[in-house]
């Protein structure tokens, strides 16, 4: 069974970005489908049940991982390294002066900063819930020729699936043969009106099928799917130390002015 490599860029899908380093899933993206075919080791008739508990395995389920931190330790961690050591310095300095108003201005600052910093951070796990909410529970899969419909965390990389009005696109896949379908990708790319897409095209997690049924052959799954690269993003921004290196700047330029 051939492997495929699940190192992705997320804006570069579905508009590739000058001088962005192509991967894998950029190729089954663009290739012809027979051979993203052959490289996944898969037909228009799909995987067999036990094909797809090894990929399953291999792969990892179809889902974005949230990743969850003590509450505590986040607040915690405003409180600790250069900055925030050398404004805790002025607050205890004050004490010892008995510079009471310093005292408690320096305070209220340093507490505010902490505070906002957290709830900013905070609403990043609130932000990767509400991109999971958008996708499909289930999906319509064939295994071992019969039609099934497991729950979409169980798709896998070669999976036939088939997609129907109001459908929300469980994965990122290649169209088969059939007639065009129109595809609402609002929730990938903002654009108001849903986009044509024929056979051989490819669809991505999240979208919506606004018209049209067809069936497609999944090529990235989970972590890995445009839709997936985009949450990370989004739950990276808040959670890294340039974000909180930001939020301290921001505090100690308060303090300064005081």
């Amino acid at each position: 069974m051939s492997t495929v490599d699940s190192d992705v860029t997320p804006r570069e899908a579905p508009d590739s970005k000058p001088g962005s380093k192509p991967d894998t899933n950029d190729d089954l993206r663009s290739l012809p489908l027979a051979e993203v075919e052959k490289r996944l080791e898969s037909s228009p008739d799909g995987l067999t049940q036990v094909e797809a508990e090894k990929r399953l395995t291999q792969y990892g389920p179809n889902e974005i991982e949230e990743k969850k931190a003590n509450p505590l330790l986040q607040l915690l961690a405003y409180f600790w390294g250069p900055i925030p050591w050398m404004i805790e310095a002025a607050v205890i300095l004050s004490g010892v002066l008995r510079h009471w108003p310093d005292f408690f201005i320096i305070l209220v600052l340093l507490l505010a900063n902490a505070g906002i910093g957290f709830s900013e951070e905070h609403q990043a796990g609130k932000a990767i819930a509400a991109l999971k909410a958008e996708l499909a529970i289930t999906a319509r899969v064939i295994r071992d020729g019969k039609w099934i419909t497991p729950p979409s965390r169980e798709l896998v990389p070669g999976d036939v699936i088939r997609l129907r009005l109001g459908d929300i696109v469980p994965a990122d896949a290649r169209l088969l043969d059939g007639d065009p379908v129109e595809v609402d990708q609002s929730a990938l790319t903002e654009e108001s009106l849903p986009a044509t897409r024929k056979s051989g095209e490819a669809v991505f997690s999240a979208s919506i099928i606004r018209q049209g049924e067809i069936g497609a052959l999944v090529y990235a799954t989970g972590a890995n799917t445009y839709f997936g690269k985009t949450a990370e993003l989004v739950q990276e921004a808040q959670t890294s130390e340039p974000h909180r290196r930001r939020t301290e700047l921001q505090g100690s330029r308060s303090i300064r002015s005081v």
